[in-house]
């Protein structure tokens, strides 16, 4: 989750860079070389496939300050000497090397690239030690805001989590910071205090106590997981846990509060399990059985990291104790522990290749909400909350933003991207397919990186109807379509206006009382009506206007 309801996305100029004349179109978004660098498949990316990562990391409270290494496990796909590792400012690399011989790098801004001296034979499977320290950004509201968050629980002990969706994982360790390459595995070995406890993704695999009194947990990810996902959570956690038995078998769910909330945690993280019968049903299995299930407080609102999904959520239901669709129906449940989990199907199974497409994520993760709902409560419970969150909706710039630069759309991605989902599934109108869809979607694109058109098409061939131009009317624009008809000389007129070209989307109306279907397009259409009513009221499952034309 990142920048929810009520932040409202603007475009910002981030630097510029003159066209020939030397001159800008008012309100045009401007990207820098770094955005390029962050956001693109550099050829210094595309060369080499990412394996496996050895993150080990010294943390230092007192001073805020880190410092470690990362092994970066790498097999050749065309030949190069040239890599590209990022880490942002005010970090810093100390030192590369390859098979003990130091290697020579130069720093672009945020980018490091890093000249080979062994041969890059297509094929083989090499490794690099990227030594670094410094004091990472600070997060000033996380998780909008992210990077390191130094906290102090109310007894006075450190309480440190990081967050960094959309700024990326560069901000306080060395990666391949783009999102289109996972790491297959990984190891993160994390040094902290003796008496704190650290928790990150996957299963704890050993704790050793060090000469100076400090503690390192080292943990196991055996599945693909994205850099944003990788995360360090740090302190006076207790533990508890229990077994889930899931469509794969037994799933161990481990939960890390601080120790005083810890009363409160059992009684409200029941929603837990009931979240993972609810997304099973709906999604398959959990993806991640061999990492476990966790979710671990934090001193911010919560994250959807793998395996270690963060909360702070105050142990209240709602959004921090309100209801975001303003029905009742968003106070039966802990939004955290529900939307945050359901990115284990929609950002940690199925990811983005590129931010613009982060709808893939939030628009599906926000649709899940009403999907828990629905497992517990029924379709009406569902659809209330579907219609209630619209309130929310901005409708201030695309959903879909701008590729290759590191740029996600607008916030509607949230509200907006749910009902256009909700819509789809009416048009769609068996709720067989569209469970199928759903559980097949996450089959599919298991534990894979993809593009927002693939779920586009996916969608459209799985249900056997084209929804471009509704993903084209929700996804890249702002306008709202209107349902336009009037009634004259007996005949009953309609149309679609003030949307995308020949947009064609059915809907559902009731006629003088009576429910149809219609399957209007922008050019009118027309058919005999004997009733005098003249009463046409479109289902509110559909986020349209309506516009009579009166004679």
């Amino acid at each position: 989750m990142k920048n929810y309801f009520g932040s409202i996305f603007t475009a910002f100029l981030i630097g510029f860079t003159a066209n020939a004349q030397g001159l800008l179109n008012k309100g045009e978004t401007v990207f820098t070389h770094q955005d390029t660098l962050r956001g693109s498949i550099t050829k210094e990316r595309a060369w080499w496939d990412l394996k496996y990562y050895h993150l080990d990391v010294k943390v230092n409270p007192k001073e805020k300050a880190i410092s470690g290494s990362n092994t970066v496990r790498y097999t050749v796909l065309t030949e190069n000497n040239k890599m590209q590792i990022d880490l942002q400012e005010p970090m810093k690399i100390t030192k590369v090397t390859q098979n003990g011989k130091e290697l020579k790098f130069e720093r672009d801004g945020n980018a490091f690239f890093i000249t080979l001296t062994e041969k890059q034979k297509v094929g083989d499977t090499k490794e690099v030690i990227v030594y670094y320290e410094g004091k990472p950004k600070e997060a000033v509201r996380a998780p909008w805001d992210g990077g390191f968050s130094w906290k102090k629980d109310k007894n006075g002990k450190d309480f440190i989590a990081t967050s960094c969706q959309g700024l990326g994982a560069s901000v306080w360790w060395p990666c391949k910071d783009h999102m289109y390459d996972e790491v297959e595995n990984m190891l993160i070995s994390v040094n902290v205090p003796g008496d704190l406890t650290e928790v990150s993704n996957g299963r704890l695999q050993s704790v050793k106590k060090e000469k100076d009194g400090t503690k390192t947990f080292n943990w196991y990810v055996s599945n693909p997981i994205n850099n944003y996902g990788v995360n360090i959570n740090i302190g006076d956690y207790v533990n508890f846990s229990e077994v889930f038995k899931g469509e794969k078998g037994n799933l161990d769910c481990n939960y890390y509060v601080l120790r005083d909330n810890l009363a409160a945690a059992k009684e409200q993280f029941k929603d837990a399990p009931k979240m993972l019968k609810a997304f099973e049903n709906w999604f398959g299995p959990y993806p991640f059985y061999e990492d476990s299930y966790k979710l671990v407080e934090v001193p911010y609102l919560g994250m959807e990291h793998q395996s270690s999904v963060t909360y702070g959520n105050q142990y209240k239901n709602g959004y921090l104790g309100r209801d975001l669709s303003g029905t009742g129906w968003g106070l039966k449940f802990d939004f955290i522990i529900i939307h945050e989990s359901g990115h284990e199907w929609y950002a940690n199974n199925i990811t983005y290749k590129d931010i613009a497409d982060m709808w893939v994520h939030e628009s599906f993760t926000n649709y899940s909400e009403s999907l828990f709902l629905e497992y517990y409560y029924g379709k009406d419970a569902a659809a209330e909350y579907i219609i209630g969150c619209r309130k929310n909706i901005q409708n201030d710039t695309p959903i879909i933003g701008h590729y290759d630069v590191n740029n996600e759309g607008s916030g509607d991605m949230y509200p907006k991207g749910a009902s256009m989902l909700h819509m789809i599934r009416q048009v769609i109108n068996d709720d067989a397919k569209w469970k199928s869809i759903l559980r097949g979607m996450n089959k599919t694109f298991y534990h894979q990186t993809v593009t927002g058109k693939q779920i586009q098409d996916y969608i459209n061939e799985q249900s056997g109807i084209n929804f471009n131009r509704v993903y084209a009317q929700y996804l890249t624009t702002t306008q709202i379509p209107v349902f336009e008809y009037m009634f004259k000389n007996g005949t009953f007129g309609y149309h679609w206006t003030n949307c995308v070209a020949k947009f064609d989307m059915p809907v559902r109306v009731k006629l003088n009382g009576v429910e149809t279907w219609l399957k209007p397009t922008t050019e009118w259409q027309s058919e005999k009506t004997t009733n005098e009513d003249r009463k046409v009221e479109v289902d509110k499952d559909f986020y349209v206007t309506t516009s009579n034309i009166v004679e």
